[in-house]
């Protein structure tokens, strides 16, 4: 079965190990709330949604989430 293409970056975001490339601010909450069981250290999903919304200024990471 193929996905329409509007469809194809939502698929995307559904697999931990994959990128899923750039992500609206949208996309990156919906992210979050699938992957809410996944760590940002495994999934590369969780990660990217993190980083767009501390770079929109959407999330604010606590002194324990910051690299050493």
């Amino acid at each position: 079965m193929q996905l329409p293409n509007l469809n194809m970056h939502a698929a995307g975001l559904l697999v931990c190990g994959r990128d899923p490339g750039i992500m609206t601010t949208e996309q990156a909450h919906a992210a979050m709330q699938l992957h809410i069981e996944c760590t940002v250290d495994h999934c590369r999903v969780r990660r990217r949604a993190r980083t767009t919304l501390v770079e929109e200024g959407k999330c604010v990471l606590d002194d324990r989430a910051l690299p050493c």
